[in-house]
């Protein structure tokens, strides 16, 4: 029983050799992701950085910590002013890029990304923010936040300069002022609407109108225009019949058989009953006394 005892501890310190050998390859080589590279390190020390795929270490003395060089995004809540002294709170937000070439010398000087975004960015980003708002009336912060946002951007750019990372896309992600000023806002914005709105009224009114003051002048004109052909047609018909009364006459002057010519035409064939001479006297028709 004791012999059997003593046996196992024989056995098990036969495989630690092979034991610590596996863990030796298994600890040689590592793989570094899509989107990072790897600081690999001795005792500490930053000797050198790869890149994505396979590669391998001295086992137990190397170490490789991972550096991602991806766009990354960081967002602050801060409190601030507009520039006529109105308290705002403000959310922003960037977008910032680890340099690829540069992720060895940015682990050298500051450890890492948490330790880089703590001490150099976040601070700078704040303060050009800070800077910036109190720029801007609290209206036209609601309404241009683009220029607001360039007037970050701007600063940030300046505060970032030599550092090896890319800044960029800055948002505005939110606004709060105070209740009552927003409240101010509604009301301003709806008295706004409904003047729009009136306005709008009139000048369908002011069209309408118009429209009906053109219909009209249409008619008067299309009704002057019938009268100017009925005038005009009673014209030339008036000096079609003064032309043929005067062709009449001269040709009765020249000829006076005509005259004649149309009593023959125009007789009925009965004599006139009556006759009146001269005198006030008539002459009375014996020719049916007789009868």
């Amino acid at each position: 029983m004791n012999s059997k005892n003593f046996l196992v501890p024989s056995n098990y310190f036969k495989l630690f050799p092979i034991v610590i050998l596996v863990i030796a390859i298994v600890n040689s080589c590592y793989i570094v992701t899509e989107g990072h590279v790897g600081v690999v390190k001795r005792f500490g020390e930053a000797k050198g950085q790869q890149n994505p795929g396979l590669h391998f270490k001295i086992p137990f003395i190397e170490t490789v910590e991972m550096i991602e060089v991806r766009t990354r995004k960081n967002a602050e809540k801060m409190a601030s002013s507009t520039k006529e002294q109105m308290p705002v709170t403000v959310e922003v937000s960037v977008n910032w890029t680890v340099n690829k070439e540069a992720a060895l010398d940015l682990f050298k000087k500051y450890g890492g990304l948490d330790q880089f975004e703590q001490r150099i960015l976040d601070p700078r980003f704040r303060s050009a923010t800070k800077d910036t708002i109190p720029q801007f009336e609290a209206e036209q912060l609601i309404q241009d936040r683009a220029s607001a946002i360039q007037g970050i951007e701007h600063r940030l750019s300046e505060e970032m300069e030599g550092f090896p990372v890319v800044v960029d896309n800055i948002q505005i992600e939110n606004i709060l002022l105070p209740k009552k000023y927003i409240n101010s806002i509604e009301i301003k914005q709806t008295e706004k609407n409904l003047a729009a709105a009136e306005e709008h009224k009139l000048e369908r009114q002011r069209l309408e109108a118009l429209r009906a003051v053109n219909t009209a002048d249409a008619k008067a004109k299309g009704i002057l225009k019938v009268a100017e052909a009925e005038a005009q047609s009673i014209l030339l018909k008036g000096k079609a019949e003064a032309k043929a009364i005067e062709a009449k006459g001269k040709a009765l002057k020249d000829n006076p058989l005509i005259v004649k010519l149309t009593e023959a035409q125009t007789w009925d064939g009965k004599l006139p009953s009556t006759m009146l001479g001269q005198s006030a006297m008539p002459i009375i028709d014996m020719r049916n006394l007789k009868k």
